[in-house]
């Protein structure tokens, strides 16, 4: 028994069954002839498809969709990718589909169109031209003609997933053959940017590279936009040293030639903070006085266990610090930071430990100090590892700035820490260091 099926079925068998090809059709189609056909289809795979377009189609497409259709397709489309959709329309448009989402589901696509005042992603371009690697030079061209700004050098070339995977000049795409494939064409091999990043690390990679323009993309390789060199040279200066400065606790405004009341107002409460946690340190050196008194070389190698512990907490701090910066972790995942962290600061510990073991026990001939500096230096590192993770995600968390103060309090601990291990297992052990 034969069984017909109509073409508009079959149709949608296709486009449900072969999204990436369909939106692939679709590049030679009329807008609204694309959004004629994806009336029928159901919500989630007209996002699949949607996902899968130039964005400049996307988004055309996205402008003309019946307003039902696309609130319902939207929850389908990966927060990121939608984001990018979402910023190239007029903020007006824009600010109207976000406020007729849901409440959760606009809170997840927000942080993907919000950026730092000084940060890459503020100076970007998101009126970018990508085109996508399967096609062909002929519907390359047509779509070059049909969408493309004026000024046009180069051209980014994406995925189906909207990943960057290679770039093509303008002149190099209209004097290769009409049948050739971009992926054929293109080069592979080009410099990225996150949007999260300073204006200090775009001029790098302008001088090492040697390029006019650079593609901004996220942590998964999705272009989100482009950005020139020129729009940021004149405040590279400027931002160069903001982050040395708020580190040890200076003012991101204060300049060189500020007024000296300024800068006095600027760094004296962090001094102030900073002497009282010295006087915390200087609080647990005494508590063990005596025992320091009795055996001098505690007092020699005091620094040593406090040194590596600074040191190990201040490795961790930066990675997170960064991760937190690039959107790469968030609060929320503080436990698999902090353990990965603490891992670390174990393994790196147990590493130190021995190396200095040794030395010590040449140096003292004493198995109770080598046993005693060993054991603090592994429980001091661990510590350090911990609180340089967890100090500036608890500081996200409050909403503060994990770099205008994560330093003075990481080394607080680390000091206190290392202090407290090394002497009071001194005192504990006391008998076996004679």
């Amino acid at each position: 028994m034969t069984t017909f099926t109509s073409p508009e079925l079959m149709h949608q068998a296709f486009m449900v069954k072969f999204p990436d090809e369909a939106a692939h059709v679709f590049e030679s189609y009329a807008p609204q002839e694309v959004i004629d056909i994806l009336g029928g289809v159901p919500h989630k795979d007209v996002a699949r498809i949607l996902s899968a377009m130039t964005p400049s189609l996307a988004v055309t497409v996205i402008q003309k969709l019946p307003g039902p259709l696309l609130l319902q397709t939207i929850p389908h489309i990966q927060p990121p990718i939608i984001a990018s959709l979402l910023q190239r329309l007029p903020v007006q448009n824009r600010e109207s589909i976000l406020e007729s989402l849901s409440q959760e589901l606009s809170a997840d696509i927000r942080p993907f169109m919000e950026y730092p005042e000084d940060s890459v992603g503020m100076l970007m371009d998101v009126e970018f031209f990508p085109l996508l690697e399967d096609m062909t030079v002929e519907e390359a061209i047509q779509q070059v003609r049909t969408y493309a700004p004026r000024r046009l050098n180069e051209i980014y070339i994406i995925d189906r997933r909207q990943i960057l995977v290679g770039v093509l000049p303008l002149r190099d795409l209209f004097l290769a053959p009409q049948q050739k494939t971009l992926a054929t064409l293109m080069k592979r091999e080009l410099p990225t940017i996150h949007p999260l990043e300073n204006q200090e690390q775009v001029v790098e990679i302008c001088n090492e590279w040697k390029v006019l323009t650079i593609p901004v993309t996220d942590l998964d390789g999705r272009l989100l936009g482009v950005i020139s060199n020129q729009d940021i040279i004149q405040v590279e200066k400027e931002e160069a040293t903001i982050s040395m400065q708020t580190m040890v606790g200076a003012s991101k405004d204060e300049r060189a030639l500020s007024s000296p009341w300024f800068a006095i107002k600027k760094r004296l409460p962090w001094l102030q903070i900073n002497l009282l946690t010295a006087f915390l340190a200087a609080f647990v050196v005494g508590m063990f006085e005596d025992t320091i008194a009795k055996f001098t070389a505690l007092a020699v190698l005091l620094p040593v266990v406090a040194g590596q512990s600074g040191n190990t907490g201040a490795q961790a701090l930066a990675v997170v610090m960064r991760g937190l910066a690039l959107r790469d972790i968030r609060p929320s995942q503080w436990l698999p930071v902090t353990l990965k962290e603490s891992y670390v600061a174990l393994g790196n510990g147990v590493a130190v430990a021995a190396t200095t073991c040794t030395a010590v026990f040449f140096w003292s001939g004493s198995w109770g100090l080598t046993m005693v500096i060993g054991v603090s230096m592994v429980i001091s590192m661990l510590m350090a590892g911990f609180s340089g993770a967890i100090i500036p995600i608890i500081l996200r968390s409050l909403k503060q700035d994990p770099a205008q103060s994560s330093s003075i309090i990481l080394t607080t601990v680390t000091d206190v820490a290392g202090f407290f291990s090394f002497l009071g297992l001194a005192t504990i052990f006391s008998s076996y260091l004679e």
